[in-house]
């Protein structure tokens, strides 16, 4: 672990807090390297500069990552807690930028999580409802998906899985899409195709906008020989 250090209160406190922060926010990880900047007068206040972390194959919520680079600038945490053996917590959002990438693999191996499954959950919903689909969250509670194959290559995706209908039948169920970040918070997909749903929906669109949310800006998205790399800012709240 780096330190910047003039500071007995980063090595002896604040750092050991921030790294129990860290390994609860995630099921495992690998490897977690810390870099902190400070002194004594401004962790005393509860003011934290700068933050830089790297972590190799953490799992969060049952999504398995690769590479992590995160760095994050003016944290405020409740220091007067932590010296007193308490949690370390963020007193106000903090803007974190950084580097993510993702292994094809990892994403395969993540398939059964409930992260993913709601994150294709939100992109059927939102396909069926560009192809005017009423209540398309309804109607899809109807059916039970179970998400089978990943595969990214050149700026695209493919999702492969099966789907259960209301009646009891299956169906192979196909996703596949070229992915483009138009936006820091936009996604376009385009050239969309979906099969396996063919009592509520059409089977190709040609572009789905989605909203990435005011707490993401992305510098850029590429999808390449079986990888997903990411970089860009988040806000991080309390």
């Amino acid at each position: 672990m780096g330190l910047a250090v003039d500071s007995n209160l980063i090595g002896k406190i604040l750092a050991p807090a921030l790294r129990l922060w860290l390994r609860s926010q995630v099921e495992t990880v690998e490897s977690l390297e810390l870099e902190i900047d400070g002194k004594d007068r401004q962790i005393l206040r509860g003011y934290v500069p700068r933050v830089a972390l790297s972590s190799d194959r953490a799992i969060y919520q049952g999504l398995q990552l690769g590479r992590v680079l995160l760095r994050g600038e003016n944290i405020r945490i409740n220091i007067g807690q932590v010296i007193k053996g308490k949690p370390l917590k963020l007193l106000e959002p903090i803007r974190v930028s950084g580097e993510l990438q993702i292994s094809q693999s990892h994403l395969q191996a993540s398939l059964t999580s409930d992260l993913l499954a709601s994150a294709f959950g939100e992109l059927l919903v939102a396909l069926l409802a560009e192809q005017g689909v009423e209540n398309p969250q309804g109607k899809l509670k109807n059916y039970t998906f179970h998400w089978q194959a990943i595969a990214l290559e050149h700026q695209s995706f493919q999702l492969k899985g099966e789907v259960q209908d209301p009646q009891g039948q299956s169906h192979d169920l196909l996703v596949q899409a070229r992915l483009q970040l138009a936006s820091p918070k936009t996604l376009h997909l385009e050239d969309i195709t979906l099969l396996g749903l063919p009592a509520i929906a059409n089977q190709n669109l040609e572009r789905l906008t989605v909203d990435l949310g005011e707490d993401v800006d992305l510098e850029s998205l590429d999808l390449n020989n079986g990888e997903l790399f990411c970089l860009g800012r988040v806000l991080i709240r309390p």
